[in-house]
């Protein structure tokens, strides 16, 4: 059977992806940024999966105000990546786990979450950037990889309960299906940021390191916190952090299973007015 054999939790913050495309990492505001995920490059050399299961947000480019799926999962065999308005970032295109992805889907579903399907679309800087900080620039990348759009743009946004249940969910799926393939989970966005109004630049350290710290420690009652919570302490782009807890769910211990090990940690203000956090979890024995 497959078993997820590690969570992955970072920030996607569009312009790490730039600094990565223009050469930029070595410059002295952007250096702190990359140091930081040095041991998660190798780390993912040494612990390359099968399949990453990434959960991100899409930012206007596959979906639009037009329709906006709350939960979607990409069934395609590949994605290219999309034009947020200067062009593809000049990364290789996302291949995809139809099979997977598929057993997924029919499980969830059939567990009662209600997920859309998405046989064609383009994949933004959510899943890109996090794609950049673990794996560097690739002429490939290491494994296929299975995109779960979560809708936190547009409220009605989905609860951490919600979030935090599916991820159970999912864990579930792919403990059943029935191939033995090593899957990584990653949560990504955040952390505290806030890009308009009077708020603008918001970012709260206490809050997103309480964050950490409990989605260590205590996810079950990290994921009661409200959306004010977030919107109050970590501005109005912190909703994002929801989609970690799908990762977490997703972990053994969610389901009363082993507890996980903490292999890397990572905090860092600012990197382009937002937090940058990161935290890899390895499943326990």
């Amino acid at each position: 059977m497959a078993s997820i054999t590690a969570s992955v939790y970072t920030s996607h913050v569009p312009a790490i992806g730039a600094a990565v495309d223009l050469g930029k990492t070595a410059e002295p505001y952007w250096q702190p940024v990359f140091r930081g995920y040095d041991f998660s490059r190798q780390w993912m050399k040494d612990h390359t999966p099968d399949v990453i299961f990434l959960v991100y947000n899409d930012h206007a480019t596959a979906f639009s105000l037009d329709m906006i799926p709350t939960f979607a999962i990409g069934t395609a065999a590949e994605f290219q990546p999309a034009d947020e308005g200067w062009g593809p970032r000049p990364v290789p295109k996302v291949i995809g786990h139809p099979e997977l992805a598929s057993h997924i889907a029919q499980s969830v579903i059939q567990d009662d979450f209600d997920l859309t399907i998405v046989n064609k679309m383009d994949v933004d800087h959510g899943l890109t950037v996090p794609l950049s900080l673990m794996c560097g620039q690739p002429e490939a990348w290491p494994c296929p990889v299975i995109p779960f759009a979560v809708n936190v743009v547009q409220y009605p946004v989905p609860s951490g309960r919600r979030c935090f249940e599916l991820g159970k969910a999912i864990g579930r799926a792919v403990a059943s299906f029935d191939r033995p393939l090593k899957v990584q989970i990653w949560g990504t966005g955040g952390m505290s940021h806030q890009l308009q109004g009077p708020r603008a630049g918001l970012i709260n350290k206490a809050f997103d390191n309480m964050f950490l710290d409990r989605l260590i420690a205590d996810p079950a009652g990290l994921a009661q916190v409200p959306h004010i919570d977030y919107v109050r302490e970590a501005g109005s782009e912190g909703i994002e952090l929801v989609m970690w807890l799908i990762a977490r769910g997703a972990m053994a211990d969610a389901a009363g299973g082993a507890k996980p090990h903490v292999a890397h940690r990572f905090y860092h203000v600012p990197a382009s007015n937002t937090a940058v956090g990161h935290l890899i979890l390895e499943s326990g024995s």
